[in-house]
């Protein structure tokens, strides 16, 4: 059975730093592509950061240059370190798996950061 389940989140003040992590089980981890997403009440999920299997890294424009998406095969752990923290940063973050040109994902539960101003 997939899993994906995050930690990590919480409250903090404008520019304090937070790291999520998502630990994936049931599945082959070092294979997938995995993004960060969030989401604001009434909102579309957003994209905010992409690591490939290979380990490339792509971001979102709105947080370029303050979060970094990193993985450790070894412990089927993806992670978002989030720096330089901005009220507008407050969502629910998922994790999500998949692998391209494969049909299906998997969502983790999701997990609130709130940026107080």
């Amino acid at each position: 059975q997939v899993q994906l389940v995050e930690s990590g989140g919480g409250l903090v003040q404008a520019g304090g730093s937070l790291r999520l992590s998502c630990a994936a089980s049931g599945m082959t981890f070092s294979t997938k592509t995995m993004n960060w997403y969030r989401q604001t009440p009434g909102n579309q999920r957003e994209l905010v950061a992409t690591i490939t299997s290979g380990g490339s890294t792509n971001y979102a424009d709105s947080v370029k240059g303050r979060f970094t998406i990193s993985r450790d095969n070894a412990k089927n752990t993806v992670y978002l370190q989030m720096n330089s923290l901005k009220p507008e940063d407050t969502a629910v973050y998922y994790c999500k798996a998949y692998s391209p040109g494969v049909t299906g994902f998997y969502w983790g539960q999701g997990i609130q950061v709130t940026v107080s101003s």
